[in-house]
C-alpha cells in the first residue's frame, strides 16, 4: 500500500467512525443527548460545518504526524489569507497570537534564553506570558514593542498607519523613524504618525473582540484551545484530562459557545463529556 492509499484509508475509518458516533449519540436527528437528559434541539449548519471542519483538522493532523519536525534552529512563518478566520497558536512560552488576515508572523522554533523576539506584518492580538527574565519583542516596519506580559491588539498592515492598544498591562513602544518610545497603559492607544508617536485614550472593547468571532487553530494542543477558550468565556469553564492534553488539533469555530466547542472536541477525540455546576469535564472514556 502506498502511502496515498494508506491516508485515504484512514480518512475513509475517520469519516465512518463520526457517522457511527453521531448516529450512536443520536446528534444525526433531532434528540440530542448531553449530559445525561434528554433535549429538543434544532440542527443546524453551523453545527454540522463545525464537525465537519474538525474532521477536515483531524486529517490534516494524521497528515501532519507524517511530516518531519522542525529543527530547533528553524523559523516558523505563520501567514494568514484574505477572508481566512483569525489563525490562533501558542508559542512555546504560552504566550498567544490571534492573527488578522492577510497578515503574518515570523518567529523561532525555540526562543533565545534572554528574549522572546518576533516580527509581524499586519494586524495581530497578543496575549503574553509574563516572564520579566525574558522581554517579548515584536518587530514590524516602523515600530518595536516591547512587552513582559500583557494583552494588545497591533494595526500595521501600512507602513504609515501603526497603531497599538492596550487590553492589560502594560507596553513599550519604539519608533524605528525617529526612536522616540512612548509607555502604553490599559485602556490607551498609541499611534504612529508623521508628527511622531502618541498615545490616547481609547474604550473601544470591540477590535478586541472581532478577532474571536470565527478562529482557526493549526496543530494546536488541545490544552492550549482548553485555555484559550476559557481566557474568553465566562458562562462556564471547561476542563480536561492532563493525558489527552497534549493531543494536537486543526479546527474552526464560528460564533460558537463554549458548550457547543466542548461538544465537537468530545466527539473527535472520544472523550466522555460531563457538566457539574459550570464546569465541563472532558475525559477519557472508561
Amino acid at each position: 500500500m502506498n502511502r496515498r492509499e494508506e491516508i485515504e484509508k484512514n480518512t475513509d475509518r475517520a469519516w465512518n467512525d463520526l457517522y457511527n458516533r453521531l448516529e450512536q449519540d443520536g446528534l444525526l436527528t433531532l434528540d440530542d443527548t448531553r449530559y445525561g437528559r434528554t433535549t429538543q434541539r434544532q440542527a443546524t449548519m453551523k453545527w454540522v460545518a463545525g464537525i465537519a471542519a474538525l474532521f477536515i483538522g483531524v486529517v490534516s493532523v494524521f497528515v501532519w504526524l507524517n511530516q518531519s519536525a522542525p529543527s530547533a534552529t528553524d523559523t516558523l512563518v505563520l501567514h494568514n489569507a484574505k477572508g481566512e478566520p483569525t489563525l490562533v497558536t501558542t508559542f512555546e512560552d504560552g504566550s498567544i497570537i490571534y492573527l488578522g488576515e492577510q497578515a503574518s508572523v515570523e518567529y523561532p522554533v525555540h526562543f533565545a534564553e534572554n528574549k522572546r523576539e518576533v516580527s509581524l506584518q499586519g494586524d495581530a492580538f497578543f496575549e503574553v506570558s509574563k516572564n520579566q527574565e525574558r522581554p517579548f519583542i515584536i518587530h514590524t516596519q516602523t515600530a518595536m514593542i516591547e512587552v513582559l506580559g500583557t494583552s494588545f491588539n497591533v494595526k500595521s498592515k501600512d507602513s504609515d498607519a501603526f497603531s497599538l492598544s492596550v487590553r492589560t498591562g502594560k507596553v513599550k513602544v519604539t519608533s524605528k523613524i525617529n526612536n522616540q518610545s512612548v509607555y502604553v497603559n490599559a485602556g490607551e492607544t498609541a499611534l504612529l504618525q508623521a508628527a511622531g508617536l502618541r498615545t490616547l485614550q481609547t474604550s473601544d472593547m470591540e477590535q478586541f473582540n472581532s478577532y474571536l468571532r470565527y478562529i482557526h487553530f493549526k496543530d494546536q494542543k488541545l490544552a492550549d484551545i482548553i485555555r484559550i477558550i476559557n481566557e474568553n468565556t465566562d458562562s462556564v469553564q471547561l476542563k480536561i484530562a492532563p493525558e489527552v492534553g497534549d493531543r494536537r488539533v486543526t479546527i474552526d469555530f464560528k460564533d460558537n459557545t463554549a458548550e457547543d466547542m466542548a461538544q465537537i472536541i468530545s466527539l473527535a477525540f472520544g472523550l466522555e463529556l460531563t457538566k457539574q455546576q459550570n464546569i465541563l469535564y472532558l475525559n477519557q472514556q472508561n
